[in-house]
């Protein structure tokens, strides 16, 4: 099963909240074992599943029961990205959100909004791939803020929602949110939606170019184009995962499981920027780093699970990655939370 990744933008924006908060987020990059220069990683795009962990840190180091809502109160605007120039160059706000739905996975694969109208109002439905994180009570928040704030960026602050139901449940607080977000809010229900007047869908734009409009469209199709390529990448991560205690890990044999020539991998791995042995290292690092930090597996142990045959060859590799040796990595690492083999 392919990994769903969310783009690094989606970070980028939490972390200027959080920054304008003043939450110590150096400590929070700490414990998910990361560094901050991390979130301005080029291309970069994080694990879904990340957000379970990097919530709890976030609620952790903040001590904000309710962070998700208050960082989403301070979000700068979604901008300088080919969704927003789509929704600017469309005739209408309407005709921006129906395009922008054709490339939602530039902001995330996971994501899989719907859309549709239901008498005086229209709303959207915000699902999520995994049920656990539909249900997460912070990223929904601040999720769903983010997308008013951006809605109201792109229309001059004419946008306002209408109601809004959360998958997720509240024993505490319903009033704050509802004041925070402006309107009705449902908690427990069955699907996460934003519903807005239907009127809305009418607002043009003011930035209305049909070349530009024509341009975006292209420059987003090749942009959702090279995240396909990429898709490569997680397959053979994939494969090797299952192949590494066979000590088997090579580029015949994961052509083999893919149903491929080994030819047709390697230049399709080339279209992804990157190559076999390129992904094998990256992945047996990421490996080391999440058993190193997060279980007591000897070190022997950890050489056997990362596919070396040598106690010494791993050695060298780790300290190669990382500039440090597997202890010391483990002295400064162990106790940190396991989402750094995710990052």
């Amino acid at each position: 099963m392919q990994e769903l990744r969310d783009a690094g933008v989606m970070l980028r924006l939490i972390y200027e909240a959080m920054k304008k908060k003043g939450i110590d987020t150096q400590a929070i990059f700490s414990r998910l074992g990361v560094d901050e220069n991390y979130v301005y990683t080029d291309q970069l795009r994080t694990p879904h599943s990340a957000q379970v962990y990097f919530w709890q840190a976030v609620e952790d180091v903040s001590g904000d029961p309710d962070i998700g809502l208050h960082l989403g109160q301070l979000l700068p605007a979604y901008k300088g990205q080919v969704l927003e120039y789509l929704f600017l160059s469309s005739p209408t706000f309407g005709e921006g959100l129906n395009r922008a739905q054709n490339y939602q996975r530039l902001l995330s694969d996971a994501a899989n909004t719907d859309f549709f109208i239901e008498g005086d109002e229209a709303c959207m439905v915000l699902d999520a791939a995994s049920e656990e994180i539909s249900q997460l009570r912070h990223f929904n928040e601040c999720f769903v803020l983010g997308l008013i704030i951006f809605f109201n960026s792109i229309t001059e602050h004419q946008f306002r929602p209408s109601r809004i139901e959360f998958e997720h449940d509240r024993e505490h607080g319903q009033d704050h949110v509802e004041e925070v977000m402006g309107c009705k809010v449902l908690f427990g229900a069955e699907q996460n939606r934003l519903y807005f007047p239907v009127a809305m869908l009418s607002h043009a734009s003011p930035h209305a170019e049909p070349e530009l409009l024509d341009l975006h469209e292209r420059f987003a199709s090749e942009q959702v184009a090279r995240l396909e390529k990429k898709d490569i990448v997680g397959q053979v991560e994939r494969i090797v995962a299952e192949l590494l205690d066979s000590g088997e890990v090579t580029l015949d044999a994961v052509a083999e499981r893919l149903g491929i020539k080994p030819r047709t991998l390697r230049t399709r791995l080339t279209e992804a920027e990157t190559s076999f042995n390129q992904v094998l290292a990256d992945f047996r690092y990421r490996l080391a780093r999440q058993l190193l930090a997060t279980t007591d597996e000897s070190i022997d142990e950890i050489v056997y699970l990362t596919g070396f045959s040598e106690p010494s060859t791993f050695y060298r590799a780790f300290k190669r990655w990382s500039g440090m040796t597997p202890i010391e990595y483990r002295k400064t690492a162990q106790g940190k939370d396991a989402m750094v083999d995710a990052m």
